[in-house]
Formats: structure tokens, sequence, C-alpha cells
């Protein structure tokens, strides 16, 4: 059986009016979808396990965002899937209202295949893209891509920075003088990269 988490709870309360309805339709549909999975709190946002990561949700300012931590796998059966233009908005796009999302039984069926992924003990396939001719490889730490797992929305933001984005993040969690500020600016870097955000965006000119 299920099981929910009342920080969920609480996460859907403090949300803004438009995003209540979403994030509840949201989270009855996967219960329903995958009656074993379970509800908790990663990275500031909810998130459901089956035996495994299964799909997360978020509230943003003027909108939310739903993937599923295998969305590839099933965007190969389901092409809808691979046609968010924000990659940190997951496989449904930026969604505003319910009527934004697929319709139920689709819904449904997107979550029975990932848990079905689950089940199977199907790996998550390696994404990557070609590096332009003469660019040096970046050497990402392990504890940033251990917590960019956590996060689908953060790991798609950071596999679609370009080179420089990914060092502005690289350097600022490297030189950090302690144990504790590292941690820190870990958890940031997830936030702001769930967000579709990079390093110095509060200097970018609008």
């Amino acid at each position: 059986m299920g099981q929910q988490d009342a920080r969920v709870d609480a996460y859907i309360e403090k949300a803004a009016d438009f995003a209540k309805p979403i994030l509840s339709h949201l989270r009855r549909v996967v219960h329903a979808g995958c009656p074993d999975v379970q509800e908790t709190i990663k990275w500031g946002f909810p998130h459901f396990e089956h035996k495994g990561l299964l799909c997360s949700m978020a509230s943003f300012k003027n909108h939310c965002a739903f993937g599923f931590w295998k969305g590839s796998l099933l965007a190969e059966k389901h092409p809808e899937l691979a046609g968010a233009e924000d990659p940190a908005m997951g496989q449904l796009g930026r969604i505003t209202a319910i009527a934004d999302l697929p319709e139920e039984e689709a819904l449904l069926q997107y979550v029975r295949e990932a848990a079905a992924l689950n089940e199977q003990g199907v790996k998550s396939p390696t994404r990557s893209k070609p590096k332009p001719k003469g660019e040096r490889e970046l050497e990402v730490p392990d504890d940033l891509l251990e917590a960019l797992r956590k996060s689908p929305q953060a790991l798609a933001t950071f596999e679609g920075f370009n080179y420089s984005n990914k060092k502005e993040y690289v350097e600022w969690i490297t030189e950090a003088k302690s144990a504790e500020t590292r941690q820190r600016r870990l958890d940031q870097a997830v936030e702001w990269m769930a967000e579709g955000k990079i390093r110095n965006w509060k200097y970018v000119r609008k």
C-alpha cells in the first residue's frame, strides 16, 4: 500500500493558489497509477519512489513542473514526453492549469510504465552530448553528480548547459573551504538548477 508524507501536504498548502489543484491532481494520479508508491521530500520538493525514484513534482511562482526519473526511456515509446522546450520543466512542460496536463488515462499509463521500469531494474541511460572540437572535458565531482541525479529537473538543466555554465557551478562547489559550506552550495546549486538557473543568474540583465 502506498504511503503519503505530511511534508507533501504542507508543500501543497504553501503553494500558490493556481498550483494547489495541479499538485493535488498529480499526486492522486501517481498514487492511482502506482498503489505502492512512497512519498518523500528531496531537495525541497515532492518526489515519489517505488523501487527507486519514480517521478517528482514542483511548484514555482507562475508554473508547476512534473518529471519522470526515467523520462527518456518513456519518451522512446511516447514521443510526446520528449517535447518540453525547457529541460528543467520535466517531460510535461510548463504547467499552469490542470488543462495543460495529458488526459488522466494517459498520465496513469505513464506512471504504470515508469513503475514497471523500476520493478524490472531497468537503468536510466547516461545521456551525453557531443563535445565541440577542442573543448577540454570538465571533471564533475561525484557529490554534485549524486545530488543532480536526485533531482530530474536539476539534472536536465545541468546537462543542457554549455561548458562555461557547468564550469561555474563546479568551481563554486569545489572552491568551498569547508564540508559545511560545500554542502550548502550543493543544496543551493540543485535548487537553482531545478528552476533552470545558471550560477550567476542574479546578474543577468532582464
